[in-house]
C-alpha cells in the first residue's frame, strides 16, 4: 500500500494558554475508503516521536510506524475502515510547530512558538475531522501519548466519538515520567548548539537531542528485552577497550545509533514542546476528579496495558478503567503479557490485534443498530 501525505491549512487555532497560532498547517494520511454513511472513520493518534505516516509505504520507501496494525486484514482493517492519522500540533513532520515559519517575522518560530497542550493537539485534529466531513468517529486509538489524545477526545468531544482504545497510556504523568522528560529537555538545552532555540540554518543541538533520545529508548524497553537483545555482549571485539573513546558494549552502540538516527528526523525544539505538553496533561483537569471527567464520555472503551511496561505501568490504565466503571461506562480492559516493555504496543501485536479487531467489529455493529 503506497501512501502520500496530504496537507490542509486552517486560518487559526486558539490554544489553552490563551495564545493563537495563525495559520495552522496539518499533515495527515488516510488509508481505506470512507463509506457512504461516513460511519467507518477511525482516528489513529501517534506517540511522542511519531508522525502522520502510520501505515503503508511512503515516497521514501519506509513503512508506517504502526504498519503491522493498519492495513487489509490487520487490526485496523482498511478493507472495512477509513483510518486517518495526522502529525500533532508542535511536530516537525508537516504540521505547524516551532520549526515552522512565523508569518510575523519570516523566520522559524523557535521558542517564540506558544506552549501547547494535548488539548490543543486534539483541537487541531477536530478541525481536520470536521474538514473531512466526518461528524462522528467510529474510534479514536493510540499508544502512549496517542492514548492520552484518545482520552482527551473522549472527554472533550463526547458527541464525536463512538469508541476509544487507549493503549499503554495514562490519564496523567507521574513524577517519574515527568522526571525522564525533564532530563531529555535539559540535555537539549545544555547543548551549546541549542542557542536558546535559534539554531535553524545553523548546526543543530545534535548531541543534546541524541542523549535525550538515548534516555527515552532506555525507558521504552524492559530489563528482559534489553538482556535478550544485548546482554553484556561486546561490540566487534573480544575484550574491553579500556578507554572512553571506544564503544565496548552492544547496548552502547545501539543507543548511540538510535540517538544519531533520531537527530536526522526530529527537531529538538519539537522535543521540548511535545514533552512539555505530555507533562501538563491531566484528563481530569477542570472536572474535579478522573471519574467526573470520564463521566462526560459516552464512548465505549477498550483499555490495553502490558505487564513489562514500567514507563506507563498498568496501574495507570487501571485508574482509567476504575473511573469509567464507577460511572457505569462501557469498558473492557486487558493487561497483555509481554517482555518488550513500553514498546510492546508497537512490536508485540498478536494478541493486541485480536482484541482491537473484535472491539471495532462490535462497535461498528452497535453503531449500525443505534
Amino acid at each position: 500500500m503506497t501512501v502520500e501525505t496530504k496537507q490542509v491549512r486552517f486560518p487559526s487555532v486558539s490554544l489553552d494558554s490563551g495564545a493563537t497560532i495563525a495559520p495552522v498547517d496539518v499533515a495527515y494520511q488516510t488509508y481505506g475508503q470512507l463509506n457512504a454513511q461516513r460511519s467507518n472513520a477511525i482516528l489513529v493518534l501517534h506517540a511522542f516521536s511519531g508522525d502522520a505516516h502510520a501505515a503503508g509505504i511512503d515516497d521514501s520507501g519506509k513503512p508506517g510506524w504502526w504498519d503491522n496494525m493498519i492495513g487489509p486484514g490487520k487490526a485496523f482493517d482498511t478493507n472495512i475502515y477509513y483510518v486517518i492519522c495526522s502529525n500533532v500540533l508542535g511536530g516537525c513532520r508537516g504540521t505547524t510547530g516551532p520549526s515552522s515559519i512565523n508569518p510575523e517575522t519570516g523566520r522559524p518560530y523557535a521558542m517564540a512558538f506558544p506552549v501547547i497542550t494535548i488539548g490543543d493537539m486534539a483541537r487541531v485534529q477536530k478541525m481536520l475531522i470536521d474538514h473531512l466531513g466526518i461528524e462522528r468517529l467510529l474510534s479514536v486509538s493510540g499508544g502512549s501519548m496517542g492514548g492520552m489524545q484518545a482520552l482527551e477526545w473522549s472527554v472533550a468531544y463526547p458527541d464525536s466519538v463512538v469508541s476509544a482504545i487507549p493503549i499503554a497510556s495514562t490519564p496523567r504523568h507521574s513524577a517519574q515520567q515527568i522526571a525522564f522528560n525533564e532530563v531529555g529537555r535539559q540535555a537539549i538545552m545544555a547543548d551549546p548548539d541549542w542557542e536558546n532555540g535559534e539554531y535553524y540554518g545553523k548546526k543543530p543541538p545534535a548531541r543534546g537531542l541524541a542523549v535525550a533520545r538515548m534516555v527515552g529508548h532506555i525507558t521504552y524497553m524492559s530489563d528482559d528485552s534489553m538482556r535478550e537483545k544485548f546482554g553484556r555482549r561486546l561490540r566487534d571485539k573480544e575484550q574491553f577497550g579500556y578507554n572512553f573513546s571506544s564503544v565496548d558494549f552492544e547496548v552502547e552502540s545501539y543507543l548511540r545509533y538510535r540517538g544519531t538516527q533520531f537527530v536526522d528526523r526530529f527537531d529538538a525544539n519539537s522535543y521540548l514542546y511535545i514533552t512539555k505538553a505530555m507533562d501538563y496533561f491531566d484528563v481530569a483537569n477542570g472536572y474535579g476528579s478522573l471519574a467526573a471527567a470520564m463521566e462526560r464520555s459516552t464512548a465505549r472503551f477498550l483499555v490495553i496495558s502490558f505487564t513489562s511496561d514500567w514507563l506507563y505501568p498498568s496501574y495507570q490504565s487501571q485508574e482509567v478503567v476504575r473511573a469509567l466503571r464507577s460511572r457505569n461506562r462501557d469498558v473492557a480492559y486487558c493487561e497483555l503479557a509481554s517482555n518488550y516493555g513500553h514498546d510492546a504496543f508497537l512490536v508485540d501485536v498478536g494478541e493486541q490485534t485480536e482484541l482491537v479487531r473484535g472491539f471495532l467489529a462490535s462497535s461498528l455493529r452497535e453503531r449500525a443498530h443505534a
